[in-house]
Protein backbone atom coordinates (compact mmCIF):
# COMPACT_ATOMS: atom_id res chain seq x y z
CA UNK A 1 0.00 0.00 0.00
CA UNK A 2 1.72 3.39 -0.71
CA UNK A 3 2.31 6.36 1.75
CA UNK A 4 2.02 9.78 1.31
CA UNK A 5 3.12 13.01 3.19
CA UNK A 6 0.21 16.20 2.64
CA UNK A 7 1.28 20.33 3.21
CA UNK A 8 -2.09 20.97 4.23
CA UNK A 9 -2.36 24.83 4.76
CA UNK A 10 -5.14 26.51 5.42
CA UNK A 11 -8.31 25.10 6.63
CA UNK A 12 -9.52 26.65 3.75
CA UNK A 13 -8.11 24.52 1.19
CA UNK A 14 -11.26 21.93 2.19
CA UNK A 15 -13.86 24.13 0.45
CA UNK A 16 -11.34 24.93 -2.63
CA UNK A 17 -10.26 23.61 -5.86
CA UNK A 18 -6.79 24.41 -5.90
CA UNK A 19 -4.10 23.13 -7.49
CA UNK A 20 -3.56 21.63 -4.20
CA UNK A 21 -6.80 20.22 -3.59
CA UNK A 22 -6.38 18.63 -7.41
CA UNK A 23 -3.38 17.36 -6.23
CA UNK A 24 -4.99 15.23 -3.07
CA UNK A 25 -8.01 14.32 -5.45
CA UNK A 26 -5.70 13.01 -7.99
CA UNK A 27 -4.04 11.05 -5.27
CA UNK A 28 -7.01 9.44 -3.36
CA UNK A 29 -7.92 8.65 -7.54
CA UNK A 30 -4.60 6.76 -7.83
CA UNK A 31 -4.16 5.10 -4.42
CA UNK A 32 -5.99 1.22 -4.56
CA UNK A 33 -8.75 1.18 -2.11
CA UNK A 34 -6.87 1.12 1.10
CA UNK A 35 -8.53 -1.05 4.05
CA UNK A 36 -8.10 1.48 6.63
CA UNK A 37 -6.32 4.93 6.53
CA UNK A 38 -3.81 5.88 9.40
CA UNK A 39 -3.14 9.30 9.90
CA UNK A 40 -0.33 11.69 11.92
CA UNK A 41 -1.84 15.05 11.68
CA UNK A 42 -0.14 17.60 12.83
CA UNK A 43 -3.58 18.77 14.98
CA UNK A 44 -3.45 15.82 17.69
CA UNK A 45 -0.16 16.84 19.67
CA UNK A 46 -0.34 15.85 23.08
CA UNK A 47 1.86 14.28 26.06
CA UNK A 48 1.21 10.51 24.67
CA UNK A 49 1.36 8.03 21.93
CA UNK A 50 -2.20 7.00 21.18
CA UNK A 51 -4.38 6.36 18.21
CA UNK A 52 -8.51 6.73 18.25
CA UNK A 53 -10.66 4.16 18.59
CA UNK A 54 -13.92 4.90 18.08
CA UNK A 55 -16.65 2.94 15.88
CA UNK A 56 -17.48 6.61 14.87
CA UNK A 57 -14.90 9.37 14.91
CA UNK A 58 -16.50 12.67 15.30
CA UNK A 59 -14.61 15.83 13.14
CA UNK A 60 -13.31 18.15 15.30
CA UNK A 61 -13.46 22.00 13.99
CA UNK A 62 -10.07 22.83 15.49
CA UNK A 63 -10.12 26.55 14.56
CA UNK A 64 -12.00 29.57 15.04
CA UNK A 65 -13.06 32.87 12.86
CA UNK A 66 -13.29 31.13 9.51
CA UNK A 67 -17.23 30.47 7.58
CA UNK A 68 -19.88 29.26 8.88
CA UNK A 69 -19.37 26.72 5.84
CA UNK A 70 -16.02 25.49 7.25
CA UNK A 71 -17.79 24.57 10.48
CA UNK A 72 -20.56 22.87 8.69
CA UNK A 73 -18.51 20.74 7.29
CA UNK A 74 -18.67 16.90 8.18
CA UNK A 75 -16.53 13.96 7.30
CA UNK A 76 -18.86 11.18 8.74
CA UNK A 77 -15.95 8.21 8.16
CA UNK A 78 -15.99 5.08 10.16
CA UNK A 79 -13.52 4.48 12.60
CA UNK A 80 -11.62 1.00 13.09
CA UNK A 81 -10.93 -0.02 16.86
CA UNK A 82 -9.53 -3.28 16.05
CA UNK A 83 -6.37 -1.44 14.44
CA UNK A 84 -5.72 0.06 17.30
CA UNK A 85 -4.27 -3.63 18.57
CA UNK A 86 -2.23 -3.96 15.18
CA UNK A 87 -0.66 -0.48 15.95
CA UNK A 88 0.72 -1.42 19.37
CA UNK A 89 1.90 -4.73 17.99
CA UNK A 90 3.37 -3.13 15.45
CA UNK A 91 5.32 -0.98 17.24
CA UNK A 92 5.96 -3.01 20.32
CA UNK A 93 7.37 -2.23 23.28
CA UNK A 94 6.59 1.28 22.42
CA UNK A 95 3.15 2.05 24.55
CA UNK A 96 0.30 3.24 22.70
CA UNK A 97 -2.82 4.35 24.37
CA UNK A 98 -6.10 3.65 22.92
CA UNK A 99 -8.47 6.97 22.84
CA UNK A 100 -11.85 5.97 22.60
CA UNK A 101 -13.70 8.98 23.14
CA UNK A 102 -11.74 12.72 23.75
CA UNK A 103 -10.24 12.86 20.10
CA UNK A 104 -11.63 12.20 16.52
CA UNK A 105 -10.88 13.23 13.05
CA UNK A 106 -9.09 16.70 12.96
CA UNK A 107 -8.88 19.08 10.49
CA UNK A 108 -5.02 18.52 9.69
CA UNK A 109 -6.76 15.08 8.47
CA UNK A 110 -10.19 16.00 7.12
CA UNK A 111 -9.69 18.72 5.28
CA UNK A 112 -7.56 16.24 3.15
CA UNK A 113 -9.32 13.45 2.48
CA UNK A 114 -11.99 14.96 2.09
CA UNK A 115 -10.81 15.74 -1.20
CA UNK A 116 -9.05 12.38 -1.70
CA UNK A 117 -11.96 9.74 -0.35
CA UNK A 118 -14.86 12.19 -0.71
CA UNK A 119 -17.21 9.08 -0.32
CA UNK A 120 -16.12 9.04 3.58
CA UNK A 121 -16.87 5.27 3.06
CA UNK A 122 -12.99 4.12 4.48
CA UNK A 123 -12.10 3.77 7.93
CA UNK A 124 -10.07 6.66 9.63
CA UNK A 125 -7.51 6.47 12.52
CA UNK A 126 -5.41 9.11 14.00
CA UNK A 127 -1.96 8.27 16.11
CA UNK A 128 -1.01 11.28 17.98
CA UNK A 129 2.15 12.83 17.93
CA UNK A 130 3.47 12.70 20.94
CA UNK A 131 4.90 16.12 22.24
CA UNK A 132 7.44 14.73 24.58
CA UNK A 133 9.72 12.77 22.54
CA UNK A 134 12.89 14.04 20.04
CA UNK A 135 12.45 13.95 16.82
CA UNK A 136 14.09 10.16 15.86
CA UNK A 137 11.27 8.66 18.25
CA UNK A 138 8.86 9.46 15.50
CA UNK A 139 11.33 8.73 12.71
CA UNK A 140 11.58 5.47 14.43
CA UNK A 141 8.06 4.81 14.94
CA UNK A 142 7.03 5.60 11.31
CA UNK A 143 9.57 2.85 10.56
CA UNK A 144 8.15 0.40 12.56
CA UNK A 145 4.55 1.19 11.76
CA UNK A 146 5.59 0.37 7.82
CA UNK A 147 4.11 -3.24 8.09
CA UNK A 148 0.63 -2.27 8.23
CA UNK A 149 1.41 -1.21 4.51
CA UNK A 150 1.81 -5.08 3.97
CA UNK A 151 -2.05 -5.30 5.55
CA UNK A 152 -3.67 -2.86 3.38
CA UNK A 153 -2.96 0.24 5.48
CA UNK A 154 -3.14 3.72 3.67
CA UNK A 155 -0.94 6.14 5.97
CA UNK A 156 -0.59 9.80 5.70
CA UNK A 157 1.24 12.47 7.38
CA UNK A 158 -0.62 15.69 7.51
CA UNK A 159 1.65 18.80 8.37
CA UNK A 160 3.83 21.64 6.62
CA UNK A 161 7.58 21.39 6.92
CA UNK A 162 7.62 24.89 6.72
CA UNK A 163 5.38 26.51 9.22
CA UNK A 164 5.61 29.72 10.69
CA UNK A 165 2.33 31.68 11.78
CA UNK A 166 3.83 34.32 13.13
CA UNK A 167 6.05 35.36 10.21
CA UNK A 168 3.07 35.18 8.40
CA UNK A 169 1.80 37.91 5.19
CA UNK A 170 -1.47 37.30 3.71
CA UNK A 171 -0.15 39.16 1.15
CA UNK A 172 2.08 36.61 -0.07
CA UNK A 173 -1.01 34.11 -1.11
CA UNK A 174 1.40 31.84 -2.75
CA UNK A 175 5.24 33.15 -2.36
CA UNK A 176 7.46 32.08 0.33
CA UNK A 177 10.45 34.04 2.30
CA UNK A 178 13.86 33.37 0.91
CA UNK A 179 14.39 31.22 4.37
CA UNK A 180 11.04 29.02 3.74
CA UNK A 181 12.31 28.31 0.30
CA UNK A 182 16.07 27.46 1.38
CA UNK A 183 14.64 25.46 3.90
CA UNK A 184 11.95 23.61 1.96
CA UNK A 185 14.77 22.93 -1.00
CA UNK A 186 17.23 21.48 1.23
CA UNK A 187 14.31 19.37 3.43
CA UNK A 188 13.11 18.08 -0.20
CA UNK A 189 17.14 16.97 -1.35
CA UNK A 190 17.24 15.50 1.97
CA UNK A 191 13.59 13.24 1.60
CA UNK A 192 14.57 12.52 -1.77
CA UNK A 193 17.67 11.27 -1.07
CA UNK A 194 18.48 10.26 2.10
CA UNK A 195 15.27 9.95 4.71
CA UNK A 196 16.55 8.76 7.36
CA UNK A 197 18.74 11.58 8.09
CA UNK A 198 15.52 13.77 7.89
CA UNK A 199 15.67 13.95 11.73
CA UNK A 200 18.95 15.91 10.82
CA UNK A 201 17.39 19.09 9.74
CA UNK A 202 16.91 20.41 13.39
CA UNK A 203 21.16 21.71 12.80
CA UNK A 204 20.24 23.44 9.43
CA UNK A 205 20.58 27.13 10.08
CA UNK A 206 16.85 27.84 8.68
CA UNK A 207 15.05 25.60 11.26
CA UNK A 208 14.53 27.84 14.07
CA UNK A 209 12.74 29.97 11.51
CA UNK A 210 11.04 27.28 9.69
CA UNK A 211 10.19 25.50 12.78
CA UNK A 212 9.12 27.56 15.55
CA UNK A 213 7.10 24.51 16.93
CA UNK A 214 7.38 21.19 15.86
CA UNK A 215 4.20 20.03 15.40
CA UNK A 216 3.51 20.58 11.83
CA UNK A 217 7.09 19.56 11.23
CA UNK A 218 6.84 16.07 12.65
CA UNK A 219 4.29 14.25 10.83
CA UNK A 220 6.88 14.31 8.13
CA UNK A 221 9.23 12.03 10.11
CA UNK A 222 6.66 9.25 10.15
CA UNK A 223 7.10 9.61 6.10
CA UNK A 224 10.48 9.48 5.97
CA UNK A 225 10.75 6.77 8.69
CA UNK A 226 8.76 4.72 6.72
CA UNK A 227 10.17 5.59 3.23
CA UNK A 228 13.41 4.97 4.81
CA UNK A 229 12.96 0.89 5.70
CA UNK A 230 12.95 0.59 1.80
CA UNK A 231 16.44 -0.18 -0.03
CA UNK A 232 15.29 2.13 -2.93
CA UNK A 233 12.37 4.01 -1.36
CA UNK A 234 10.21 5.40 -4.91
CA UNK A 235 9.56 8.99 -3.86
CA UNK A 236 8.34 11.24 -5.62
CA UNK A 237 6.63 14.71 -5.18
CA UNK A 238 2.93 15.28 -5.85
CA UNK A 239 2.41 19.01 -5.38
CA UNK A 240 4.81 21.99 -3.75
CA UNK A 241 4.50 25.61 -3.25
CA UNK A 242 4.21 28.40 -0.46
CA UNK A 243 1.43 30.48 1.18
CA UNK A 244 1.54 33.31 3.26
CA UNK A 245 5.49 33.78 2.92
CA UNK A 246 6.41 31.37 5.87
CA UNK A 247 4.24 28.06 4.90
CA UNK A 248 5.30 25.08 2.42
CA UNK A 249 2.52 23.06 0.28
CA UNK A 250 5.06 19.84 -0.54
CA UNK A 251 3.33 16.55 -0.52
CA UNK A 252 5.11 13.65 -1.19
CA UNK A 253 4.02 10.27 -2.45
CA UNK A 254 5.83 6.73 -1.58
CA UNK A 255 5.33 3.55 -3.94
CA UNK A 256 2.39 5.60 -5.87
CA UNK A 257 2.79 6.56 -9.67
CA UNK A 258 0.36 9.55 -9.83
CA UNK A 259 1.57 12.60 -11.95
CA UNK A 260 3.02 15.63 -10.24
CA UNK A 261 0.61 18.52 -10.32
CA UNK A 262 2.62 21.70 -12.08
CA UNK A 263 0.99 25.73 -11.94
CA UNK A 264 1.17 28.19 -10.10
CA UNK A 265 -0.99 29.84 -7.02
CA UNK A 266 -3.83 27.54 -5.20
CA UNK A 267 -3.91 29.55 -1.70
CA UNK A 268 -7.14 30.44 -0.68
CA UNK A 269 -7.29 34.06 0.83
CA UNK A 270 -8.29 34.36 4.35
CA UNK A 271 -11.65 35.27 5.48
CA UNK A 272 -12.34 38.48 7.17
CA UNK A 273 -12.40 37.70 10.94
CA UNK A 274 -8.70 35.76 10.40
CA UNK A 275 -5.88 37.08 12.65
CA UNK A 276 -2.76 38.37 10.56
CA UNK A 277 -0.82 35.68 12.89
CA UNK A 278 -3.21 32.38 12.07
CA UNK A 279 -3.48 32.11 16.00
CA UNK A 280 -6.80 30.34 15.15
CA UNK A 281 -5.49 27.63 13.07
Amino acid sequence: MPAAFIGHGNPMNALEVNRYTSAWRAFGAAVPRPRAILVVSAHWYINATAVTAMLRPRTIHDFYGFPTELFAVDYPVPGLPELADEISDAVHPTWVGADTDSWGIDHGTWSVLLHAFPDASIPVVQLSINADKPLDYHLELGAKIAALRRRGVLIVGSGNVVHNLQAMDWGLADDGYEWARRFSEDSRAVMLAEPTEFATLDAHPDFGSAVPTPDHFIPALYFAGLAGVQDAPNLDVLVDGYAYGSLSMTAYTLDLDCAHVDGVGGSPRPPADVPPDGSNI
